[in-house]
């Protein structure tokens, strides 16, 4: 499964993005996909994920502002991201779980993308 990231940018605070990934390849066992965020020196984190059912899952850091969306005939998810704050800023990170018949399951992460928020 490859994942291809885009969408990143340099935004005021208070601004808007829309981050796009596209997946293709194996993708009959994809469960879900979704977005991470990764700050230099810290862990990378959860932002949002979206099952390949539609169920949505979101960090309490970004609830209310962030959307994930799914186009299942594209294999295209998407996250749209509102008032956004310069804590915002980190690289975000696509990533796929593809997951087996006997529970094993394998993560996909494609490369990141930058978004920067200024004060």
């Amino acid at each position: 499964v490859q994942l291809q990231a885009s969408g990143g940018g340099l935004v005021q605070a208070g601004g808007s993005l829309r981050l796009s990934c596209a997946a293709s390849g194996r993708m009959f066992r994809i469960n879900s996909m979704g977005w991470y965020r990764q700050v230099p020196g810290k862990q990378r984190e959860l932002v949002a994920t979206i099952t390949s059912g539609g169920l949505t899952n979101y960090a309490d850091s970004v609830k209310g502002r962030c959307t994930i969306s799914r186009d299942s005939a594209k294999n295209t998810v998407h996250l749209q991201m509102n008032s956004l704050k310069p804590e915002d800023t980190a690289v975000y990170i696509c990533a796929a779980k593809e997951v087996f018949l006997n529970g094993a399951s394998n993560d996909y992460w494609g490369q990141g993308t930058q978004v920067t928020v200024s004060s």
